[in-house]
């Protein structure tokens, strides 16, 4: 094996990136209304997308399958090889089929194309190709042609198989922004994504409540609510007045203020001299996320959640959102 040579390989690999930024490009120009009629059937289609491929094409197919999927359109990846032998029960009439093929003569695809237009399934063909067999078959033809592979030999799919991928998430975004398809519904596809406990995983799920809600009234003692920190272990304690409604908090930073000042008798001293009548709340259908960032914006490591009456309903702390990974 010949000596490796560092500036040979660097320029390799750029003549590669832009072989193939170059395709895409060039594919762009190509975008017609056979793109706008191919979303259009998908987006009316009752069942679900079909994408297969064979090869190279079959693990583009695979990517495209799933980014439909996670962007609102119902997609799976069906192989063709195992389609001739049982898994075209997964295909039904009301299914719309995206087929890739660099070549469009693929064997394995052609073979099955009867039997799925026998049962009035709509096909849509990604080929490099549209004179192949199954461009022409197909009820409408994406044209995903590149005029050079990157690899040198001219064999190995490499730019042909970027713009399959590049064709196939322009579908998914065009039909992710016909649908509407907003933040929420990607993140409830990804409920164990940073994304979907951001934007799912709300206060109410996370806040202490009932006898672990730390709360005392307004006539207690300092040692009184000290002992209620204690039991529930929150850094706070609520300030309530008899109908729940929230009066004040008092903290772990107002017992140091306290101690600092020699003036106050700590052992007959009330709760409600030594709170903050201003403390920081927020609301149980709020996202985490907000709660993380009021928590930073304040400077506080916990909060107390309140309904539109002002009273207590819950409480949480920065542990709570670290152990939800919300943070």
């Amino acid at each position: 094996m010949a000596p490796v040579d560092d500036d040979a390989i660097v320029e390799t690999a750029r003549r590669v990136i832009l072989t193939e930024a170059t395709a895409i490009e060039s594919l762009a120009a190509r975008v017609d209304r056979d793109f706008a009629e191919a979303c259009r059937l998908m987006l009316h289609c009752r069942g679900r997308i079909v994408v297969s491929g064979m090869g190279k094409s079959g693990h583009v197919a695979r990517k495209i399958a799933a980014t439909l999927a996670s962007t609102g359109t119902p997609s799976f990846f069906v192989h063709p090889g195992e389609a001739s032998h049982g898994d075209l029960g997964m295909v039904q009439p009301h299914d719309v089929m995206l087929l890739l093929s660099n070549s469009g003569e693929t064997d394995e695809l052609l073979f099955i194309l009867p039997f799925v237009r026998r049962q009035g399934t709509a096909l849509i063909a990604m080929t490099g190709n549209a004179q192949s067999a199954l461009a022409r078959q197909a009820d409408i033809h994406l044209d995903a042609a590149v005029e050079t592979e990157a690899c040198p030999l001219g064999l190995a799919p490499t730019t042909s198989t970027t713009a399959a991928m590049v064709l196939g998430d322009a579908l998914a975004v065009a039909l992710l922004e016909a649908r509407g398809f907003t933040a929420d519904d990607f993140a409830r596809s990804h409920p164990a994504g940073n994304l979907g406990r951001r934007l799912l995983v709300r206060i109410s799920d996370l806040m202490h409540t009932g006898d672990a809600l730390p709360r005392v009234g307004l006539e207690a003692r300092l040692s009184d609510a000290l002992m209620e920190m204690s039991r529930t272990r929150l850094g706070i304690t609520a300030v309530t007045d008899r109908d729940g409604r929230l009066l004040g908090v008092f903290s772990d930073g107002d017992l140091r203020r306290a101690l600092d000042d020699h003036r106050i008798d700590l052992r007959e001293a009330l709760v409600s001299e030594l709170m903050s009548r201003t403390p920081i709340t927020i609301g149980s259908e709020q996202l985490a996320s907000e709660a993380a960032h009021v928590m930073e914006q304040h400077q506080v490591h916990a909060l107390l959640v309140v309904n539109a009456e002002h009273q207590l309903v819950g409480a949480l702390n920065i542990h709570d959102l670290l152990r939800a990974r919300v943070v």
